[in-house]
């Protein structure tokens, strides 16, 4: 079986020894991972994308400005998102979206930068990642207004409902350990009623860690109890979900997997 984590995060900070992690997604049946570069200030985008640069042959990177710090970005700074994002070996824009949750950011500010990166992948021709936290209204009529059609809502936990409008809109849904959760029962149902053909599994590492190793920092190795879980829900075997959340991935992030 063959893995693909299409949304994970590997920054130096959390995982001083990166090849270690790696050398445990391959023994898990891991043959890539979609590494998420993130803006943390001005002027400051970690090192998600020299991380992924070092092993082209297992990562692939993103970028994008999340909700939490849309308000701390200048011009400046999408003017460099543009250029990176422009680069071949970036493979999407994103995270991006809105999270009302904690509204680290003003719901403004938030809905402005989400649209600024929604016009950029459009521009560019990628796909979007989406990021989205009980704003599942105002995110779905953002993607409509822009016309975005090409792209993931990562770490889905919407309903079902929420589920059938990214769908109809073209996006892909991924999903992360939480499903993996007690009382996540209308996510669950969302899984169970979207098309597998349509799904994707990531661990949005160091966070979110699916049962059983839930209260521990993640990694992508972990992504294959997700899909496990994946595959009880739709009462498929783990291979299928394998086979078709992998061949997902590799099309909607245009990898090359060995």
């Amino acid at each position: 079986m063959k893995f693909v984590d299409a949304h994970c995060h590997l920054e130096v900070k959390d995982y001083p020894d990166v090849m270690a992690v790696l050398d445990a997604a391959r023994a898990a049946g891991l043959v890539h991972a979609v590494v998420v570069g993130q803006f943390h200030g001005p002027g400051n985008w970690g090192n998600a994308l020299e991380v992924a640069a070092a092993h082209p042959e297992f990562l692939s990177p993103t970028l994008g400005i999340h909700p939490h710090e849309a308000a701390r970005a200048t011009e400046e700074d999408l003017a460099t998102l543009e250029r990176t994002c422009a680069r071949p070996e970036v493979r999407a824009v994103g995270e991006a979206g809105l999270d009302y949750y904690y509204d680290h950011s003003p719901r403004e500010a938030q809905a402005e930068v989400f649209r600024r990166q929604c016009a950029l992948a459009l521009r560019l021709g990628k796909p979007l990642v989406v990021h989205v936290r009980d704003a599942h209204d105002d995110c779905d009529a953002i993607l409509g207004e822009t016309g975005v059609s090409k792209g993931v809502i990562h770490c889905f936990t919407g309903d079902t409902d929420a589920a059938r409008r990214y769908l109809d809109r073209g996006f892909l849904l991924s999903l992360s350990g939480v499903i993996t959760y007690k009382k996540t029962e209308a996510l669950q149902d969302a899984v169970r009623f979207a098309p597998l053909d349509r799904l994707m599994v990531e661990t949005d590492s160091p966070y979110l860690a699916p049962v059983p190793h839930r209260g521990r920092k993640n990694q992508p190795s972990h992504v294959v109890e997700t899909a496990r879980k994946v595959a009880e829900l739709k009462g498929v075997t783990l291979e299928e979900v394998a086979a078709v959340t992998t061949a997902n991935a590799a099309a909607l992030f245009n990898l090359n997997l060995r």
